[in-house]
């Protein structure tokens, strides 16, 4: 018998329209190539990449690199909203990415990233949280590990935002 398991689900209703870039100038703007890609608030109206360990506040929708406004190319960000489900792969512990692993219910951040302006070639990774849950702000979790894996680095799993 086939085994139920949370898939994605995106929540356009929580997608906002902001800056995307990781600081001023044409060299530090996200386009197309960043889409998925997790994100964190990096000055005004501004959303910028993660880097290992950061808390993820939204994943990258859209990123508009034709059209810049002010200096900045504009995109849509899907913030953290329970009713959003993500596609991930394992990438360890906080303290150590590439090693440990992570267990259904545990706390997340960002794991290992790929360089701005490089598409993503698989899900975005995740490293389990070392920190006390009740120190992080913005709180996503395991809900699925996919393909019978066992948590391991590199196993596909599913987190959720928890708002």
């Amino acid at each position: 018998m086939a085994k139920f398991q949370m898939g994605v689900t995106l929540n356009t209703d929580a997608n906002i329209t902001a800056r995307v870039a990781d600081g001023t100038g044409a060299a530090n703007q996200l386009d197309k190539a960043d889409n998925g890609k997790f994100v964190k608030l990096v000055g005004d109206s501004q959303y910028g990449l993660c880097a290992v360990g950061n808390e993820i506040e939204g994943i990258l929708a859209v990123a508009n690199d034709i059209a810049p406004a002010d200096g900045f190319n504009l995109g849509s960000v899907t913030l953290a909203d329970d009713s959003v489900r993500v596609a991930v792969t394992l990438d360890g512990l906080q303290a150590t990415p590439g090693t440990g692993t992570i267990a259904v219910g545990d706390y997340v951040v960002c794991g290992t990233v790929v360089a701005r302006g490089t598409a993503l070639s698989g899900n975005p990774k995740v490293c389990k949280a070392t920190a006390a849950a009740t120190g992080i702000v913005y709180k996503w979790r395991l809900v699925a590990i996919l393909n019978g894996g066992n948590g391991a680095v590199g196993n596909t799993g599913i987190i959720q935002a928890v708002c």
